[in-house]
């Protein structure tokens, strides 16, 4: 079952530090864009990925085709992808053995949610960073060391 719980939300947007945040846009009226920037104004550092735009940057930060391509373990992959697009995403978190797994609002898939679970990942469905972290009194980064 995800991790949708406020305490347990509020760990991991604490705890954790690098996001891979897959399905970047380039686009800056695109909610993954915004969530993103939003996501560095509050410390967290956010490595895009997109195979559209393998290579080129968003927001100051090199994109990647896949998690399988990162050049550095992340602590969450963030998903903005249709739900029937995110099975191979999600095993690749598994394999990578990427600890959170967050899929974004309208993000369901149970099957793949319960896959990840069983291979010891944290899962939050269906959720918002962008909404949890103000929602939740969380300080930005750099405030918390």
């Amino acid at each position: 079952m995800p991790s949708n719980a406020p305490d347990q939300i509020r760990d991991i947007l604490e705890s954790v530090r690098t996001i891979a945040l897959v399905g970047a846009s380039e686009k800056t009226n695109r909610p993954s864009h915004e969530v993103m920037e939003y996501l560095q104004r509050q410390g967290y550092r956010v490595i895009p990925v997109n195979p559209r735009l393998s290579g080129q940057q968003v927001l100051g930060e090199t994109v990647y085709a896949d998690l399988a391509s990162l050049p550095e373990p992340v602590d969450m992959a963030e998903l903005f992808l249709a739900p029937q697009r995110t099975d191979a995403v999600i095993d690749q978190a598994i394999e990578q053995k990427i600890p959170v797994l967050w899929l974004q609002i309208g993000v369901i898939n149970e099957s793949g949610a319960a896959r990840a679970e069983a291979a010891g990942l944290k899962v939050v469905m269906d959720r918002c960073p962008k909404q949890e972290i103000p929602k939740l009194g969380i300080r930005p980064i750099v405030e918390q060391a």
